[in-house]
């Protein structure tokens, strides 16, 4: 079964929602793929995936760093050991292990609880960084777009 973006899944931060909904794309594709039956097609998008999650790992553990986060390094420890846990998963795959029904599920789940409740937790952390900084380049009469600026910074390191 697809999931299903909802609103209680939105951290507040766009970009990591865009970045949330991307990797809630890659796997319903990868259930298309598994539905399909086709082996090839599965692979790729386990691929894309672990591509783009490892990106938006970096991503948002940069971000939390210039944020101040006080949980980053346990936050990093769930990421390395979800991508520790994935690149098992594509091991056995490798050895022609199928593996989509259980890593779809896997995914599925991780997913969804870490957004809810790690991700929502570093939300107000972020947001009041970004806000301080907006505020602070508005009164100096620096372009208003601080947020935009921050982000699109990270952004270019991460994603291209």
């Amino acid at each position: 079964m697809p999931i299903t973006w909802d609103s209680r899944l939105d951290t507040g931060i766009d970009v990591i929602d865009a970045q949330h909904k991307r990797i809630v794309d890659y796997i319903n594709d990868l259930e298309i793929a598994k539905i399909k039956g086709n082996k090839a097609l599965t692979m790729e998008v386990i691929e894309q995936l672990i591509d783009y999650t490892q990106s938006h790992f970096g991503f948002e553990e940069s971000m939390l760093e210039e944020a101040g986060y006080k949980f980053l390094k346990p936050h990093k420890k769930v990421h390395e050991l979800f991508i520790k846990r994935v690149t098992e998963f594509t091991m056995r795959a490798a050895k022609g292990e199928d593996i989509a029904d259980e890593l779809h599920s896997m995914l599925a789940k991780w997913l969804l609880n870490h957004i809810a409740n790690e991700d929502r937790d570093y939300s107000d952390t972020v947001k009041n960084m970004v806000g301080a900084e907006a505020a602070h380049h508005e009164n100096n009469a620096v372009i208003p777009a601080a947020r935009s600026g921050f982000i699109s910074g990270l952004l270019g390191r991460f994603f291209r």
